[in-house]
């Protein structure tokens, strides 16, 4: 591998497929795709990845049925071991609406965000009761506010504006999105920053999704020209 990404996102797709196809509950999917999530972690921060978001709870999965959602709160409480943070020098990072998740859960995640921000390698960025339309509809309203406070003017407002109002502001664009499971669209996720993103799909469900796929997707991305625009011949000329 010649390159590696600065920022990774992840669609970690297929959990309750994976438990399915073994007549388990889909419960149990979640808690083996936790144990996928440890593995690539570590995996990423040893290859020198920078930036690792996961897509770990969307704002439409509220509306699954309450048994699951209260699962995978319970699910999630337990498995951000601070221990997996401390070993590979990983800073926690949480992006999303926190206000519907449970006070228990904010908390726990909070402190750890806090604990971890000492550590001084990769970033792994959590992206829970998240989605685009919600991010980007919180941004225009604090622009809003900010020109009725005459903060700004219309005029000020540009692509730079929206970035900095935006939750991921602290970070890059993602260089490569993995989703797993064999969908093949974003699903509300990163729409804004995904705009020169490379895409990669591939049918693997994500509790079987390990570090030789994470190295597979690597390879794939390290055939890619990336042009941002211009032609083939400027890119390499460059």
């Amino acid at each position: 591998m010649q390159k590696i990404p600065a920022h990774i996102a992840i669609i970690m797709d297929g959990n309750g497929r994976w438990a399915k196809a073994r007549g388990l509950d889909r419960s149990m999917g979640h808690q083996q795709g936790v144990v996928a999530v440890r593995e690539i972690t570590t995996a990423c921060s040893n290859l020198g990845v920078k930036f690792l978001t996961l897509y770990t709870f969307s704002t439409e999965n509220w509306n699954r049925p309450a048994n699951e959602v209260a699962a995978l709160m319970s699910l999630i409480l337990t498995s951000l071991e601070e221990e997996l943070f401390m070993n590979n020098n990983v800073r926690l990072r949480i992006i999303g609406d926190l206000s519907r998740v449970p006070e228990v859960v904010r908390e726990s995640i909070l402190g750890l965000q806090q604990r971890t921000s000492v550590n001084t390698g990769m970033t792994m960025v959590i992206a829970l009761s998240y989605s685009s339309r919600w991010e980007m509809t919180d941004a225009v309203q604090r622009i809003a506010a900010e020109v009725a406070e005459g903060k700004l003017t219309p005029a000020d407002i540009n692509e730079q504006t929206i970035t900095d109002h935006l939750s991921t502001n602290f970070m890059p664009d993602p260089d490569l999105l993995i989703r797993t499971g064999g969908e093949v669209r974003l699903s509300n996720y990163l729409l804004w920053q995904c705009a020169y993103t490379e895409l990669y799909f591939c049918q693997t469900f994500w509790p079987d999704f390990h570090e030789a796929d994470l190295v597979k997707a690597i390879e794939w991305f390290n055939h890619r020209e990336r042009r941002y625009g211009k032609t083939s011949e400027q890119v390499t000329k460059a």
